[in-house]
């Protein structure tokens, strides 16, 4: 029976749920799988999604004093849902069970699927858009306003408004691991920002923060926005936006089933006079290619990226206990500071959580050789190496297509290009694990065994079979698929999120990244959507766009 350690210097009082409570005062909040007819609403913006792109804008336009509604695929949950068992928690909050991936199966992709989206999901690591990912986006797609100092007053406003600021509390043995091994070889390592307030440091952010201090979208800016007057459409699809023009005229969504599978043969139809494109990439370039947006340099789904992301287990002669504590609190930028953006493919190292589902899913192996190494999963450590994709043109990233019935999937070659930075990778994660004391190592890779020393692992990685479903490949990150620039011949955006050859379109999250970023998206989205979002609500109310602040507790 696993023992979870409450281990924190924090302040361990129960935050109150705002979602319940919004809820009993009377929030419009409609649940689309309950209808019994079609629906028509009216608003002044339709927000499609409700992750960090579309939190963020519809807590500044509905501030604003403008008329928001919000259409999310997946369900409303709240704290008194989320019960830490991942049987439960991917079925509910991700797309497609947390078991999304690329279209030869070779990547693994957990996106989440709730009122929150990844946020309510995600292990609350922030970091700002490294400098180098911005003055690439500055060289090459003319994003001349995206430089540190011009995104530097977002960030800052929205690092207030969610509470990120570095984690004091002394990381778990799983990252202590990291930091311990790396620093035995001379390799940097930093803490991590966080997005938490009050954290029991529970360690369970993956299935949804049971205590609300984790500060998601589900927690901050979505209760603010149904508090001023927001409406909330949830278990809605959106299927298809209706052009006229130059125009969106509406937007027609599937109402799906109690599982939010689906349809239950009901429509809501949503007429606004401006649209706001947030579900993510992946299903934000599927719902633009589903609609026939206009596409005259066949951009759109294009230069998705993700990062591709390695695993190297370990077993430990002490208890790391991974399950337990901040999942992540400490990283190196080693292998990226020191590889050239558009050298050969550098990559970020992190500890990630250790949970038997996802942990067991994730390394390679079945019957008694799985069997006995789960039962030592006390014992077990990992590390991953996400991979900067797309500054080089060995990695182009993946391209969204529909399936027949209009769903999407990323097909993501996996190039050899790649291959040598998951080689690479495997040879930094190993050292590092040796030198912190691991007893044996093993790489998530059907070919690997568990190796019992460093020069061992070493050979065998030298000659390891690099190919697509051998090499487990996982991302948490998914990015781009409707690039931003100004140049209507590079980017489906412009630098203001607007939608080329669209008058009242929008989009709002990360697939406006024309490259992968090397860090854990969020803040760059919640910035950088800030920002846009900013700028829209000033055009459309001819007013300063509001300041958004965290409320006093």
């Amino acid at each position: 029976m696993t023992t979870i350690k409450m281990t924190t210097n924090q302040n361990q009082s129960p935050i109150a749920d705002p979602i319940q409570a919004g809820l009993a005062a009377g929030w419009k909040v409609i649940d689309a799988a309950t209808l019994a007819e079609n629906r028509i609403i009216e608003a002044d913006v339709a927000i499609i999604g409700t992750g960090a792109g579309g939190g963020v804008t519809a807590e500044i336009l509905a501030l604003a004093g403008l008329k928001v509604v919000l259409i999310e695929e997946g369900p409303l949950k709240s704290s008194k849902d989320f019960k830490m068992r991942e049987a439960q928690a991917y079925p509910a909050l991700y797309q497609e069970s947390a078991s999304r991936k690329t279209k030869d199966k070779a990547i693994n992709i957990l996106q989440g699927r709730a009122v929150g989206g990844s946020t309510t999901v995600n292990w609350t690591s922030s970091f700002r858009t490294p400098t180098a990912t911005l003055a690439y986006w500055q060289k090459h797609f003319g994003l001349e306003t995206y430089t540190p100092d011009a995104l530097a007053p977002w960030f800052a406003m929205m690092e207030q408004r969610l509470n990120i600021s570095p984690w004091l509390t002394s990381p778990n043995e799983n990252n202590d691991l990291l930091r311990r091994g790396a620093t035995k070889l001379g390799i940097p390592t930093a803490s991590m920002m966080r997005n938490v307030k009050g954290c029991w440091n529970l360690g369970y952010c993956g299935m949804g923060c049971p205590t609300n201090a984790k500060q998601s979208m589900l927690i901050t800016t979505i209760p603010s926005a149904l508090t001023n007057g927001a409406t909330l459409i949830t278990r809605a699809r959106a299927e298809k936006l209706i052009f006229k023009g130059d125009k969106v005229e509406n937007l027609t969504c599937a109402a799906l089933d109690d599982s939010g599978l689906a349809p239950t043969g009901k429509t809501v139809t949503v007429r606004a006079r401006h649209f706001v494109v947030a579900g993510g990439a992946i299903n934000s370039p599927a719902l633009l290619m589903r609609s026939h947006a206009p596409d005259p340099n066949g951009l759109l789904g294009k230069r998705t990226f993700l990062h591709p992301t390695l695993i190297s287990a370990a077993l430990f002669p002490q208890k790391v206990e991974g399950f337990s504590g901040a999942p992540q609190s400490i990283y190196s930028d080693h292998f990226l500071d020191t590889q050239a953006i558009d050298g050969p493919i550098g990559y970020k190292l992190e500890a990630p959580p250790l949970h038997p589902i996802l942990f067991s899913t994730s390394m390679q192996g079945f019957g008694a050789p799985h069997a006995e190494t789960m039962k030592q999963f006390a014992h077990a450590h990992a590390l991953i190496a996400l991979l900067r994709d797309g500054f080089n043109a060995g990695s182009i990233g993946g391209t969204v297509h529909l399936n027949d019935d209009g769903s999407p999937v990323l097909d993501y070659p996996l190039t050899g290009f790649l291959w040598d930075g998951v080689k690479r990778a495997f040879l930094s994660m190993a050292e590092i694990q040796f030198a912190a004391g691991a007893k044996t190592v093993q790489l998530a890779h059907e070919s690997s065994d568990a190796y019992s020393s460093w020069a061992s692992a070493k050979k065998a990685i030298d000659t390891l079979p690099y190919q697509p479903i051998l090499a487990r490949v996982v991302s948490a990150h998914v990015m781009g698929g409707c690039p931003m620039s100004d140049d209507a011949r590079l980017g489906i955006v412009s630098s203001a999120g607007r939608y080329h050859g669209v008058s009242n379109l929008s989009v709002h999250d990360g697939s406006l990244f024309p490259t992968s970023i090397g860090a854990n998206p969020q803040l760059s989205i919640y910035g950088i959507t800030a920002r846009l979002a900013s700028g829209l609500a000033e055009k459309m109310t001819g007013k300063a766009a509001p300041i958004l602040t965290a409320p006093v507790s």
